[in-house]
């Protein structure tokens, strides 16, 4: 029996109902994640060389934190408090509650733990970096003291204050381009026992 008119018109509709399902089931998987996951984020600046450099494409894990706070020596991505609409990459120095005081290149950490400080090791900079900064600072219980890797370049804490907790939106997960530098958990850094909180 040759086609009707109707089959042709039935399978365009079936077909567009079938695309409109799978749009919606796409979008309630996506966007979930975007924003409660993972996110992307491209890296801008020398700041944190030779961790990261400009344009590397980095996905960034969201969920951890919402169960978890940042450990000294992580990095993290967060909104800039001078300006949320803008993103930051930093590594974190100080925890909440904690003393930091930087003389130079040297940082020094105290807390309850140590009470008398302890000068904080930092494999992760250039022995070049040869910062001249001196100063100190009280964190309170929501704020995480945050600088460059790069202390030459960095625009941080030091300059524009603490970053609070709420403010924190991730750490690298994974970086993905360029392919040359593709990394599971880019910028990790275990602090030695000695200098936990």
């Amino acid at each position: 029996m040759p086609p009707t008119e109707n089959e042709p018109r039935g399978k365009a509709s079936s077909f567009i109902k079938d695309l409109v399902v799978f749009v919606i089931i796409a979008l309630a998987v996506v966007i979930p994640i975007r924003f409660w996951v993972a996110q992307p984020f491209v890296v801008s600046g020398a700041s944190m060389h030779p961790t990261f450099e400009t344009g590397q494409y980095l996905v960034v894990n969201q969920f951890s934190y919402h169960f978890t706070n940042p450990n000294r020596g992580d990095v993290i991505i967060f909104k800039y408090p001078l300006d949320v609409s803008q993103y930051f990459i930093k590594r974190v120095i100080g925890l909440p509650g904690e003393t930091v005081s930087i003389a130079g290149s040297v940082v020094t950490i105290k807390n309850a733990a140590h009470p008398e400080g302890f000068t904080l090791s930092e494999p992760y900079i250039l022995p070049a970096d040869q910062s001249q900064n001196m100063m100190t600072i009280t964190l309170s219980p929501d704020q995480y003291f945050v600088m460059g890797d790069n202390r030459n370049e960095s625009s941080d804490s030091r300059i524009w204050g603490p970053v609070p907790r709420n403010l924190i939106v991730g750490t690298p997960l994974f970086r993905l381009l360029p392919l040359s530098t593709l990394s599971v958990s880019p910028g990790k850094y275990s602090e030695p026992a000695g200098e936990q909180q």
